[in-house]
């Protein structure tokens, strides 16, 4: 699988993958026009959705409406490494929420590609070619 990155002026960096372009920016503080999330932010929003997805497709499987679940991600940074140290997701669900689905929702965010990942971290291989 491959996936293209370019660049697009400014600080912005883009990705082509699958017919669709991730558009990424810096904020204004760190040159860019903020005018698109930076890609560490991506990188931490595809966590939740992540799990997100997961949690939405557990309830859609038993007929459990998603209209008033909601995940809070939060996360706690190392002050030495700047990088995070402790990511919590909690899933908020309405009061009648079936008692007996809320530890296999957890379970089933658990499973999300995205943590699973980050759990078993891939080997990064960066080289050059010309062209």
């Amino acid at each position: 699988m491959n996936m293209e990155i370019t660049f697009a002026g400014g600080k912005k960096v883009n990705a082509s993958y699958k017919g669709h372009i991730h558009k990424t920016d810096q904020s204004v503080n760190a040159g860019g026009e903020n005018s698109a999330p930076s890609p560490y932010d991506l990188f931490l929003a595809s966590i939740g959705t992540c799990a997100g997805i997961f949690v939405k497709s557990f309830c859609d499987q038993r007929n459990l409406p998603t209209d008033q679940i909601k995940l809070i991600q939060s996360f706690e940074v190392d002050p030495l490494t700047k990088l995070p140290s402790r990511i919590g997701i909690e899933i908020q669900l309405p009061a009648d929420f079936p008692e007996k689905y809320r530890a296999a929702l957890v379970n089933t965010a658990e499973l999300c590609t995205v943590k699973r990942t980050i759990a078993s971290p891939p080997v990064f291989e960066i080289t050059t070619v010309l062209i």
